[in-house]
């Protein structure tokens, strides 16, 4: 594994720390916030992994990613979604207004969890192939 895809890999296990500790607090809106960002970290360790870049966009990753992923049988569907599904909390957290711009607690507990599977997903990809080799 390349040092870059170590370090992504690391700040999605940091992240995933945050998220916890956000919850315990009752921190809604952080604790989603950072479940996405855990996910989003650990989908760059992919892409760095099998492209030697970095995606420079939200969107960039979740293209990229979704492109590598595609075919890869290891990863369950509802994974595969959920780096896409899990930017809407980053987005109520910080960009909507008034009602709307809260997480509930329950929804980013169950965030927290998935990011959870995602990233050990990631983690077991490219620690168990050496690196995958997904350009398809």
């Amino acid at each position: 594994m390349t040092p870059e895809a170590a370090g992504y890999l690391e700040k999605a296990r940091r992240c995933l720390g945050y998220a916890h500790v956000n919850l315990n607090v009752g921190l809604g809106n952080d604790a989603g916030r950072n479940a996405y960002l855990a996910a989003f970290h650990a989908a760059q360790a992919v892409i760095f992994e099998q492209t030697g870049k970095a995606a420079k966009t939200h969107q960039g990753v979740h293209t990229e990613f979704s492109r590598l992923m595609r075919t890869e049988p290891s990863i369950e569907q509802d994974l595969r979604r959920f780096l896409t599904q899990a930017y809407n909390l980053k987005a109520v957290a910080d960009y909507e207004m008034g009602e709307d711009s809260v997480v509930p607690l329950e929804r980013a507990a169950t965030a927290v969890q998935s990011a959870e599977r995602f990233v050990d997903c990631m983690m077991r990809l490219l620690s168990e192939t050496g690196g995958l080799d997904l350009q398809r």
